[in-house]
């Protein structure tokens, strides 16, 4: 199972992480752990939302999605 993730800075809530992991259960503790050079000046970091896909090109498809232009709109509407 893969997992794409939208992680929220707690420190800084205008910063946003997408993401897309096999193992959410440690990912999200080393992005807090500054372990990812993306996300290691805004952290900590909390898990907002996540969903799970069979398939580890469809989840890496729909991460892209979520990083595009015409997402973006619709996870703040719609995740704020």
């Amino acid at each position: 199972m893969w997992y794409v993730c939208i992680l929220r800075s707690v420190e800084f809530p205008e910063e946003e992480y997408v993401g897309a992991t096999e193992d959410l259960k440690r990912r999200v503790p080393e992005h807090n752990a500054g372990r990812s050079t993306h996300t290691a000046k805004f952290r900590p970091w909390k898990l907002i939302w996540y969903c799970a896909l069979p398939d580890k090109y469809k989840a890496l498809e729909f991460e892209q999605y979520l990083k595009s232009h015409s997402s973006r709109a619709f996870t703040k509407k719609r995740l704020s």
